[in-house]
């Protein structure tokens, strides 16, 4: 569905301009997380809210803006005063995805670009004790009993979810969607055998599975993540889906050159530092660092995708 690049674990250094050096904040920094507290995005904030404080020598305020799968916290991150004292986590699909479905009061094109920092893979997973063993028995399954297995995402057009269409699209099978709040209830309807399937990304079951709770029967990125190299991507097996969720860091649009390169520099620095990776690795979070141009480039593709998609089959239940 997707084309991405490998994960990486450590940043290569990009050129940043001399101007990058120029800019020093002389307040402290509000850094907006569209999410609830608690979350993955948040967790990830936080810590990396942590790291840049000591780079830029200003306190960096985490503050929470749920709602609307992340339009009220975009909304507000896009509209603040581009100073680069207003910066804030954007998520894919939903950054791309909220302003295809519905009408929004924002569009890429109002933030400037800082960084990405994490590349979540989608992941398929069943209970330790299922009697479906591979991916492989879980196709036929599907193909047997159409639209009968239920998978449980985190929402209707989360990455889970589209990732699934896709595969439905190139696999001819057909499962049954059943959207939960968030990951959590995913895991709980799983365990409880309320559904026999999970979709969600890999960082939130590798727990259960060094546990031996959960077992995963497919990943979604491009290349193996580390901590599953023993588990098939789907393009190995024979589908061209890689889906999952980025997760990076914008300031609104008009955003100074020399703040957007200091800005992009001191999440560069954070995400190299290896006490950094170091807590990113407890978190069980795959780093993919991505400098501004980049970013940008990558967003714009998955958005050309997306309206492609959501074009020929539109993902509202």
């Amino acid at each position: 569905m997707t084309t991405r690049r490998a994960l990486l674990a450590t940043p290569a250094l990009f050129a940043t301009p001399a101007r990058a050096q120029e800019w020093r904040p002389d307040r402290p920094l509000t850094m907006i997380v569209a999410f609830a507290a608690g979350g993955g995005t948040d967790l990830a904030a936080r810590t990396i809210a942590r790291f840049m404080e000591r780079d830029l020598g200003q306190s960096v305020v985490v503050m929470n803006r749920p709602g609307a799968g992340g339009e009220i916290g975009f909304t507000e991150l896009a509209r603040a005063r581009p100073d680069g004292l207003t910066i804030g986590f954007i998520n894919t699909p939903h950054i791309v995805t909220l302003p295809i479905e519905r009408r929004t009061r924002f569009r890429l094109e109002d933030f400037t670009l800082i960084g990405n920092i994490v590349d979540d893979p989608g992941g398929i997973w069943v209970r330790a004790d299922s009697p479906i063993n591979d991916f492989a028995a879980l196709l036929a399954a599907a193909r047997a009993q159409p639209e009968t297995i239920g998978y449980g995402t985190t929402g209707v057009g989360s990455d889970d979810h589209l990732a699934m269409l896709a595969l439905e699209r190139k696999s001819g099978a057909r499962f049954l969607h059943v959207p939960f709040g968030g990951s959590a209830q995913v895991k709980q309807n799983l365990m409880s055998r309320a559904i026999p399937v999970a979709v969600m990304n890999v960082a939130e079951g590798i727990a259960e599975m060094r546990q031996g709770v959960l077992k995963p029967l497919a990943q979604m990125g491009a290349t193996r993540w580390a901590p599953l190299a023993e588990v098939p991507t789907l393009r190995e097996l024979g589908f061209d889906v890689v889906e999952g969720s980025m997760r990076g860091m914008a300031a609104p649009a008009g955003l100074p050159p020399e703040v957007q390169a200091r800005l992009a520099l001191s999440v560069q620095r954070t995400v190299a530092d290896s006490d950094f990776q170091a807590a990113a690795a407890q978190q069980n979070l795959p780093l993919r660092f991505l400098a501004p141009p980049e970013y940008l480039a990558e967003l714009t593709a998955l958005r050309r995708n997306y309206q492609a998609l959501w074009d020929q089959h539109p993902w509202r239940e």
